[in-house]
């Protein structure tokens, strides 16, 4: 037996391909096995499986789970919830030294894929690439694994509830928050929480429901957050928070309905930390991601902290941690990091708790956080399509052009991932997509003269390497 994966669908960070067309059952299957394979000769055998709330999901994980118990490991299905409860089943438990997540996270409906855990950490790049080699070649492990079944949301919403550890809840009985699950599938969970937490709570489509009937489940896009938005000014509440599709990735407003990105939410968390992180928060390294805001560099310089920019990507920048044994890291996409308190997975239902936490400890709402930080003036991230031969070369052409004669406007650049260049205007940043055949530009200035700057700098770097920025393409 051996077994072909379509081309696209084995990627970076995870496995991602369309229902019916690049993926499907005997796709399941062979990444049971070769999963269930590498982890029996690592010395595991238990993989916790979960999925969400796509309607390909459940059909999936029966092939998923037959891939696994046929290569001799045991499961611990643990059914439809958000990616971090899988995250917790396996980060929770000694007996499991695996996880699958059966998601599609923020893409369209007709998509769906597999993020995985191995051994404690992130399975991505080289480990994805060797289940397509181990397919190709039938070399799998055989055995006849046991399945069981297990009920953990009690348990994991328990554990959330301890980030507002230390804090009296009573002087939280006035907080008024919104919650907008995206009929993703952190909405039971999300239930369970808002029912235990002090103060009063709004929650929207919290029903889960693959067709995502009501606005699409990516919080880093504005216009999802227009119906959250409603709700906060309807109900007079103090903040918002958003989920994506599987619940790893958060978004927030604040009460006056402005937009709190990725980075300036790591601004409020990193403060926090530091301030009332006790021996772990004491000039802690924080992590972000290179689209990040200088701003956010800056304020975890100013309260003590060691501000590190790092490769975009969930999985790398999980690795990072565990490297440097940092308590926190962020993306700009809204991935949030806690391994101060936590187990240093992306959870956005926690992320929000610590939110909670965080304005409750700092004695400022949200708002005033919000207010308080510096007004940049940023682009959204600008995605445009470069064929795939062509954009990691491009890239280099960039970076030895401005390494070798930078000009007198750049102060700094680097190389970390893609091109970040530093000018008394600003910032800005072209790096290759390492999941589509895109480049991805991002700039920021304290001045719209300064913005178009920068944004000209770019421009010029993509024309001496035969390219334009064009048609802004999605994710």
């Amino acid at each position: 037996m051996t077994h072909q994966f379509d081309p696209t669908v084995l990627r970076e960070y995870d496995i991602r391909g369309i229902i019916g067309e690049t993926l499907g059952p005997d796709d399941a299957r062979a990444i049971g096995r070769g999963f269930g394979s590498l982890l029996r000769e690592a010395g595991g055998r238990t993989v916790a499986v979960g999925y969400d709330g796509r309607v390909s999901s459940p059909m999936l994980e029966h092939a998923l789970v037959e891939g696994l118990t046929a290569s001799g490991c045991d499961v611990v299905r643990i059914g439809m919830g958000a990616t971090p409860m899988l995250y917790y089943a396996e980060a929770s438990s000694e007996q499991i030294q695996g996880g699958i997540q059966i998601t599609g996270s923020h893409n369209p409906p007709n998509y769906n894929g597999f993020k995985m855990v191995f051994q404690g950490r992130p399975f991505f790049g080289a480990d994805i690439q060797k289940l397509g080699k181990l397919a190709a070649a039938g070399q799998w492990l055989d055995g006849a694994g046991t399945v069981t079944t297990r009920d953990i949301l009690g348990e994991y919403v328990e554990r959330m509830l301890e980030g507002l550890a230390g804090i009296d809840t009573a002087a939280l009985a006035g907080l008024k928050v919104g919650w907008d699950a995206g009929n993703g599938a952190a909405g039971p969970a999300l239930e369970a929480l808002a029912a235990r937490l002090p103060g009063e709570h709004h929650l929207l489509f919290t029903e889960v429901d693959g067709h995502f009937p009501n606005h699409h489940p990516d919080p880093t896009v504005e216009a999802n957050l227009a119906d959250l938005r409603a709700l906060v000014a309807d109900k007079n509440l103090d903040f918002g928070v958003a989920f994506d599709g599987d619940g790893d990735r958060i978004g927030a407003i604040d009460g006056e309905g402005r937009v709190i990105w990725g980075d300036q939410l790591l601004m409020i968390y990193a403060e926090d930390l530091l301030t009332n992180g006790g021996e772990k928060g004491a000039n802690a390294t924080i992590i972000a991601d290179v689209k990040a805001s200088r701003a956010l560099f800056d304020h975890v310089a100013a309260h003590g902290g060691k501000p590190l920019m790092w490769k975009t990507g969930h999985s790398l920048i999980k690795s990072k941690m565990k490297e440097t044994g940092s308590p926190l890291a962020g993306e700009m996409s809204g991935h949030v990091f806690f391994a101060d308190t936590y187990y240093g997975f992306d959870d956005a239902l926690y992320a929000g708790v610590r939110l909670i936490a965080a304005s409750a400890r700092l004695g400022k709402s949200v708002t005033e956080l919000k207010s308080a930080m510096p007004n940049m003036l940023n682009t959204p991230e600008m995605r445009f399509q470069v064929d795939e031969s062509r954009k990691f070369a491009a890239i280099a052409e960039v970076s030895e052009r401005l390494t070798t004669n930078p000009g007198p406007d750049v102060e700094e650049v680097n190389a970390t991932d893609g091109v970040r260049v530093n000018t008394k205007d600003g910032w800005w940043l072209l790096r290759a997509s390492n999941t589509q055949d895109v480049l991805v530009a991002r700039a920021e200035s304290e001045t719209e003269e300064g913005l178009e700057r920068l944004l000209a700098s770019i421009d010029e770097q993509l024309a001496l390497s035969g390219l334009e920025r064009g048609e802004s393409v999605g994710h």
